[in-house]
């Protein structure tokens, strides 16, 4: 970090990120438990757009909602921000929605996720798969490795924190895709915690004790790897992730973005570099954070807003009047 990237960040105030993130959290909250996903993640799209664009900042979507032909808003490469030209230049990352079935189900961890760094802080990450692994603070340097087997990372970590295999629990998507990587947990012993969806906030328990989760495991969007790792480099822990091509036309977005080494294995600081502030708001009840809830001329919200130069974590409860 250097001291005019601290400076860049500080004309976008930590608690603005928060209010971007409320107002998503607020408007897919309307629709929760209503089985529309779209209908759910436009609202949370549209009302993150209009927050953002209320911001003094020269603002550039890097991981948004797809790119331009199929995203009608926060697609990226789009400017935001109400200083376009002229004020702090600013990469955003941002889901205005994770866990869009979560939320059309009423689940848990449902959030409005949103990161911002300098202009380059960000990788510009397609919309492909990664292979992530991730562990929370407190671990020797290369603990995790992609380059070794599920059993090698576990045996590895959990010699580290000085307990048996057993005593580990591991956060995996609960995909058919995973079915190799959860016979062969079991086969060491660990505990897994399967989620349906929201692999931001399975990567962020990592860090956190009350969770229990000890290490993130397999593959989800390359996106939200960027949006985890920019919470991980505000609170400690290590990532790797490694973007997955199916198809020659994915290949062909990842060099549209600049994208040239198509087999490199990612750390946490190439993915989120410098100063960067994360942000979610709960849309529903989760781990992490608590869901929108609406009482009688009132709702509220609970949000937690990191920033990595200072190391701070601040939980905020929002109160909000009704009409």
């Amino acid at each position: 970090m250097t001291a005019a990237a601290s400076q860049v960040l500080d004309r976008v105030l930590v608690l603005e990120m928060v209010r971007v993130t409320e107002a998503a959290a607020i408007a897919a909250s309307t629709l929760v438990g209503r089985g529309d996903e779209k209908a759910a993640d436009a609202a949370a799209v549209e009302a993150m757009r209009e927050a953002l664009n209320s911001l003094y900042m020269d603002g550039t979507v890097v991981i948004g909602e797809g790119e331009r032909d199929e995203a009608p808003m926060l697609f990226i490469g789009e400017k935001v921000g109400s200083a376009i030209g002229k004020g702090p230049k600013i990469d955003i990352a941002l889901d205005p929605l994770e866990g869009t079935t979560i939320c059309a189900t009423a689940g848990p961890n449902s959030l409005a996720v949103l990161a911002i760094a300098e202009e380059g802080g960000l990788l510009n990450a397609p919309d492909v798969y990664m292979d992530k692994i991730a562990v929370g603070p407190g671990y020797p340097e290369g603990i995790i490795d992609l380059d070794k087997t599920p059993t090698e990372n576990i045996n590895a970590v959990a010699a580290a924190k000085g307990v048996p295999a057993r005593d580990l629990i591991v956060c995996v998507l609960d995909r058919p895709r995973h079915e190799a990587l959860i016979a062969e947990l079991r086969q060491v012993g660990c505990g897994i915690m399967l989620i349906g969806d929201g692999d931001v906030a399975g990567v962020i328990a990592t860090s956190d004790p009350e969770t229990t989760v000890d290490v993130y495991m397999g593959s989800g969007g390359a996106p939200e790897g960027v949006l985890a790792c920019a919470a991980l480099r505000c609170v400690g822990g290590q990532f790797k992730g490694r973007l997955l091509f199916r198809n020659d036309d994915e290949r062909g977005r990842a060099a549209k973005w600049g994208i040239t080494d198509l087999d490199k294995q990612y750390d946490l600081s190439e993915l989120a570099k410098g100063d960067c502030i994360f942000a979610a708001t709960g849309v529903t009840d989760g781990s992490l954070l608590a869901g929108v809830k609406r009482k009688k001329g009132k709702m509220t919200t609970e949000s937690v807003v990191m920033r990595a130069s200072s190391g701070t974590v601040r939980w905020v409860k929002g109160e909000h009047r009704t009409a």
